[in-house]
């Protein structure tokens, strides 16, 4: 994974927020798993449906190190490993909500595609 040489500039609290769970998966990623209690890698990566696995281990390991999401690792054979949201996670869920009924609201049902669109949000379009 990249590593910064320099410390990352900030110069409005929104690039803060937005460089923690912004991105091009991260989004989507949290979406998934706070509609679920806890899921194992397979399951988000099904629900995800285009992500490479590094694309998702990286994001994975980014939520993680800032405390989002959490790694349970179950010392059973084969080794099961679920990822949920952190109580710090669950607070972006509104913030994640409020961003989801803005969408529902500017554009329309044929945008989307995908497992976790047609399981969470289209009956949502009215």
């Amino acid at each position: 994974m990249y590593q910064r040489k320099l410390p990352k500039e900030y110069y409005c609290t929104v690039d803060y927020a937005l460089d923690i769970f912004g991105g091009k998966w991260k989004p989507r990623l949290l979406c998934i798993l706070g509609h679920k209690k806890s899921m194992r890698y397979g399951e988000i990566k099904d629900q995800m449906e285009n992500i490479s696995d590094a694309a998702l281990a990286d994001s994975l390991k980014e939520l993680q190190q800032q405390d989002i999401i959490e790694r349970k690792q179950y010392n059973e054979m084969p080794i099961r490993v679920e990822y949920s949201l952190t109580n710090k996670g669950k607070t972006l869920l509104p913030v994640l909500n409020t961003i989801s009924n803005w969408a529902i609201k500017n554009s329309t049902p044929d945008m989307y595609k995908g497992m976790h669109f047609n399981d969470v949000h289209k009956d949502l379009f009215k």
